[in-house]
């Protein structure tokens, strides 16, 4: 194997490592919300209040730390967005109450922001035009699947080590990746004309939301983020509420879907390549609306299966829909990837959280609200079959 390719494989798993860190933090502890809320002797709803802050900061922070790695250089803003996350998650393990579990989870937020954006940019810097769309499909694709595997891993350390034990996992785990950044991890050359440029310009956004096509696949990753959101809240609920379903089988079929997840996500880009990502785009949207009637014909019927087999649907929609539209959002801006970044991740992240705050006032039934959330995409399936959505998303000839 030559040095480029490994270089290259390297910088893959980084920006994976760098990428997941923000879905970790927002699922991995929700198997402990139980015992959190009875360490802090708080109703369990005020734990939502956790996600929200972090989900805030998450978005908003981008807002500056895609400028600052396009200004700075991606390794400073790394290193910044690294360093408040490890603090931020030991602060949260160290917690003697709600109030300051909520100010760390929202300092997290920002230090999860800068490392979103980062694994963009590497991605970008480091690989071609072509591979560079086959890894942001990785990386989203990773955005959907580790939600699902998280509470997996998140049920495994509070039963063995108690709920902080979590948070420690968080540190670790970041605290890693910082370290593999400062050996491996090369500096892109800067443009010196971006040196002098104001840190935070109104005009730098702008440009990019004036991007029909940015715009649309932006908001079609919010919406389907929204849907993963809706499964991870409600099914909890659902499965072992509801249904009665024993907490072990709970933690089987999270783990089965995040197989299927995976084994999407690998095959998303092959497809893309094969077929163009075009056609994984509609087949995405089918399989979620699709998926969203299963919900509705098998998801009353008293069993976990009935109510999982359309999420196993909708999970290989998450991917091929994330896959292409992420790819589409970023294409027109190769020089402006960290900021492009920045407001991808503020749109599919933040938005997806007020997408699915807002259905979730409605009070429907489990079923029923990942239904809609899934037919939110019905909209997008008919604009892109439209002679408009051949302009936002236009064919492409597939890789032989």
């Amino acid at each position: 194997m030559n040095n480029t390719l490994l270089q290259s494989r390297v910088v893959a798993a980084i920006a994976m490592s760098l990428i997941i860190l923000s879905p970790l933090a927002i699922d991995i502890y929700l198997p402990a919300f139980n015992d959190i809320s009875g360490s802090f002797n708080v109703d369990v709803s005020r734990l939502k209040d956790s996600i929200t802050l972090f989900m805030v900061s998450l978005g908003v922070g981008q807002l500056l730390a895609g400028p600052m790695a396009d200004k700075y250089g991606r390794k400073p803003v790394a290193y910044l967005g690294i360093a408040v996350y490890l603090f931020s998650s030991i602060a949260a393990y160290m917690s003697s109450s709600i109030e300051m579990l909520l100010a760390a989870r929202l300092m997290q937020g920002f230090g999860a922001s800068a490392t979103t954006v980062i694994a963009f940019a590497l991605v970008k810097d480091n690989f071609s035009h072509e591979k560079s769309n086959q890894m942001i499909s990785y990386l989203n694709g990773a955005i959907a699947f580790v939600p699902a595997l998280a509470p997996t891993l998140g049920h495994w350390l509070t039963v063995q080590y108690g709920w902080r034990s979590n948070f420690g996992f968080l540190a670790l785990f970041s605290l890693m990746v910082g370290v593999a950044i400062f050996c491996v991890v090369r500096e892109k050359a800067q443009d010196e004309s971006k040196k002098h440029e104001a840190l935070f310009s109104v005009a730098r956004y702008t440009s990019i939301l004036k991007e029909p096509s940015f715009l649309f696949h932006a908001t079609l990753c919010a919406l389907t983020i929204s849907a993963i959101l809706a499964y991870i809240t409600s099914a909890p609920i659902w499965l072992l509420s509801h249904l009665g379903v024993a907490t072990t089988e709970f933690t089987l079929w999270f783990a089965l879907n995040a197989v299927i997840n995976i084994f999407a996500c690998v095959l998303a880009p092959k497809l893309m390549a094969k077929l163009s990502s075009r056609r994984v785009l509609q087949s995405g949207l089918v399989l979620l609306i699709v998926a969203g009637g299963l919900m509705q014909a098998l998801g009353f019927n008293g069993t976990a299966l009935g109510f999982m087999l359309p999420i196993f649907i909708a999970s290989i929609g998450f991917a091929f829909v994330l896959g292409a539209s992420a790819t589409k959002a970023l294409a027109p801006f190769p020089d402006q990837a960290g900021t492009a970044a920045a407001m991808l991740g503020l749109i599919q992240l933040s938005g997806s959280g007020v997408i699915a705050i807002a259905v979730q006032s409605l009070g429907l039934l489990s079923p029923h609200l990942i239904s809609l959330q899934l037919w939110l995409t019905i909209p997008a399936l008919i604009i892109i079959l439209s002679r408009k959505g051949v302009l936002l998303h236009p064919k492409e000839t597939p890789s032989a």
